[in-house]
C-alpha cells in the first residue's frame, strides 16, 4: 500500500487526554463513596416509610453524601507536585509597575499554586469549589 493513500492516525491533545483521565477518576471516586456510603447504612434507614418525600429525601441525602466523600479529598489535594521544591518553576514571579499606578504581578495568580495550595485555595476555582459538598 502506497504511504500517500496509507490514513493518518488520530491525534487525541494530551490536555484532552489528561481532563478526561481526571473525569474519570473523580467519577471513581464518587462511585466509590456512594458505594461506601449506601454500605455502611443501617437496616433500619432502608425499611422507612415508602413516602414520595421520605424517597426523595433519601435521594437527596445519599447523593450529597456521595459527592462529599468522593469531591471532598479532590479539593483538598495540592494541585503542583512540585511546589515548595527548588525546582518550582511557578515560584518564579514576575512583575512590573507603570507611572503611579499598583504594580502588577504574577504571583497573585501562581502564589496560591507555589505555595502549595490545594484546588480549593486558587483565586478564582476556589470559589467555585464551595458550592460542592465535601
Amino acid at each position: 500500500m502506497p504511504s500517500h493513500a496509507r490514513p493518518k492516525p488520530s491525534r487525541i491533545p494530551r490536555t484532552l487526554l489528561r481532563a478526561g483521565l481526571v473525569i474519570s477518576a473523580a467519577g471513581a471516586a464518587i462511585a466509590a463513596g456512594g458505594a461506601a456510603t449506601a454500605t455502611a447504612a443501617p437496616a433500619a434507614a432502608q425499611e422507612r416509610s415508602t413516602d414520595s418525600g421520605a424517597t426523595a429525601s433519601a435521594l437527596t441525602g445519599a447523593l450529597v453524601n456521595s459527592l462529599g466523600g468522593g469531591v471532598g479529598p479532590v479539593k483538598n489535594l495540592q494541585v503542583n507536585p512540585l511546589a515548595n521544591t527548588p525546582v518550582d518553576p511557578l515560584a518564579n514571579a514576575v512583575s512590573t509597575q507603570i507611572a503611579d499606578f499598583k504594580p502588577v504581578g504574577t504571583t497573585l495568580l501562581t502564589g496560591a499554586l507555589s505555595d502549595g495550595g490545594a484546588l480549593k485555595d486558587l483565586p478564582l476555582v476556589g470559589t467555585l469549589t464551595r458550592v460542592l459538598p465535601g
